[in-house]
């Protein structure tokens, strides 16, 4: 039995809760739809959810603008429901990861409100304030990081929207304030934290102006200063000092995988960081073999455990990505659950749900994220098994199809290709921990072994939209495949059109 952290067998499933399940009829997910949905993903066999923010919060920004970190927001419940979700996902051996928010808070937050009654204020250090602003630039409405406070007569700074200003995490208080964020939850029983744009919190001291930001970028894009890791590692000690491999997963937003490498520091910053290349690669080969080339050399050189992801909360949808094409969707999901290291889904993924169509009337995200976010169809008649009145957004197309009562009762269904994966992976320690070979194939073909002791799995994925031969000595036998072929068949040789196979010695 290895005795590696949890979080390195694990598949991670993140949890968008407004748009999960609802059961009190306003449309819009809580968590008593999440606890009445935890034997679905017991059945679909992930390890750990992680859930998107449910504390107390105006929703600007759809949570990520908090102001009461140890709270639960009356549209998700209330902290005894979080309390619940806590032991009943444990009673079912699933990990509870939240999310954390360092960087910012609501402006309606009561140390931001006390920060900016004056200058004298008590807590006017805990956020960044200046006389003049510089030329960073904000995300999401690409306009100036800086908002004038009329009252106090200065500007403060914000990396996203004004109503989410950033803390200053140079001032000790605000460090300890934070910690005891995070002791809060570790004493309710959390397994651990993704920590939202981790890479920001700490800034240039002089304030210089960004040429970058002068070609359009944002400081969320390029932020990298070292003193966000002295935060981080005080953020690891504090966790390390629980019991149970508590864990930090980093979302580093830099589209460099060197760069977001250093996060992990020498074992003593994050245990795991988002790579974020993935999740702009269109469906190419050559694309993808770049991708998982830079992660195996430079973070395998500092022994640093991979993640894969191939949508969120903030970015379009596999499916959709990939045009639209089930077959490209259901190959990703192979090479998604088959790569070395921690694979998160998105929930919805394994429904092979595509992005919901918004307008001008029912769009409500600032940033224009809404596609991914659409609610998760779980009956085939309308409103899909959702209660009361309709989702806060429109369900994604082919809702009744793509239903998870549909797709249960159906051996060829994305949802039981995912059910199928999952329980290869739990069965095969060369897919959970093995080691990571790029195989010579076809350009169009993507092709590699997985190896631990006496354990072997070969993985290919046929990118083209045409069969390709992929010939390989020994005798192999189809473990799981992304279309109908049925497993334990013998390998011919041959990949059909955007094919992907999991093979295993016809002996083992």
């Amino acid at each position: 039995m290895s005795t590696s952290p949890w979080w390195k067998h694990a598949v991670i499933y993140q949890v968008y809760p407004r748009s999960f399940a609802d059961t009190n009829g306003d449309g819009i997910g809580d968590l008593p739809g999440l606890i009445a949905r935890l034997d679905y993903l017991k059945a679909l066999g992930i390890d750990a959810l992680w859930l998107s923010p449910v504390y107390r919060s105006p929703m600007v920004d759809a949570g990520y603008d908090i102001c009461d970190y140890t709270d639960i927001d009356p549209l998700f419940g209330h902290l005894a429901d979080l309390d619940n979700l806590i032991s009943q996902a444990h009673n079912r051996g699933i990990k509870v990861l939240m999310d954390f928010v360092p960087n910012h808070t609501s402006d309606q937050h009561p140390w931001f409100i006390e920060s900016r009654a004056s200058r004298d204020s008590r807590k006017r250090d805990w956020y960044i304030w200046r006389d003049q602003p510089n030329n960073w630039r904000a995300s999401i409405d690409g306009g100036s990081a800086w908002s004038w406070d009329e009252g106090s007569q200065q500007y403060y700074l914000h990396f996203f929207l004004p109503q989410q200003p950033d803390l200053n995490w140079h001032n000790p208080e605000v460090v300890q304030a934070m910690h005891e964020v995070l002791r809060f939850w570790l004493d309710r029983g959390v397994d651990g934290f993704r920590i939202d744009v981790v890479h920001c919190v700490g800034k240039d001291p002089t304030f210089a102006d960004d040429p970058r930001c002068l070609a359009g970028e944002t400081m969320v894009q390029i932020n990298d200063q070292p003193y966000s890791h002295e935060v981080l590692r005080g953020l690891r000690r504090l966790v390390d000092g629980y019991p149970g491999d508590r864990v930090l997963i980093g979302e580093v937003n830099i589209r460099s995988t060197a760069q977001v490498a250093a996060y992990y520091g020498a074992c003593d910053e994050l245990h795991m960081s988002f790579n974020f290349p993935p999740l702009d690669a269109p469906w190419d080969p050559v694309v993808f073999r770049l991708c998982i080339r830079d992660v195996e050399s430079l973070l395998g050189a500092q022994s640093a455990w991979p993640t894969w992801a191939l949508s969120n909360h903030d970015n379009r949808r596999i499916r959709s990505r990939y045009g639209g094409s089930l077959r490209r969707a259901r190959a990703a999901a192979v090479m998604l659950l088959t790569l070395r290291g921690t694979p998160f889904i998105f929930q919805g993924d394994e429904l092979a749900l595509e992005d919901t169509v918004v307008d001008a009337q029912t769009r409500v995200d600032p940033g224009g994220r809404d596609g991914s976010r659409g609610p998760i169809p779980w009956a085939a008649d309308p409103p899909h098994g959702w209660s009361g009145s309709a989702p806060w957004l429109p369900f994604p197309p082919d809702a009744a199809e793509l239903a998870v009562q549909v797709q249960q009762a159906s051996a060829e269904s994305t949802l039981t290709l995912y059910r199928q994966l999952l329980d290869c992976r739990r069965k095969s320690e060369a897919l959970r921990l093995g080691d990571w070979q790029e195989l010579p194939s076809h350009p169009q073909v993507l092709a590699y072994r997985r190896h631990c002791a006496g354990d072997e799995r070969i993985v290919c994925i046929n990118f083209d939209q045409r069969e390709h031969s992929f010939p390989m000595s020994g005798h192999w036998r189809v473990d799981v495949a992304s279309d109908t072929v049925a497993a334990n068949q013998p390998f011919n040789g041959t990949l059909a059109a955007e094919q992907a196979l999991i093979l295993r010695p016809a002996e083992g």
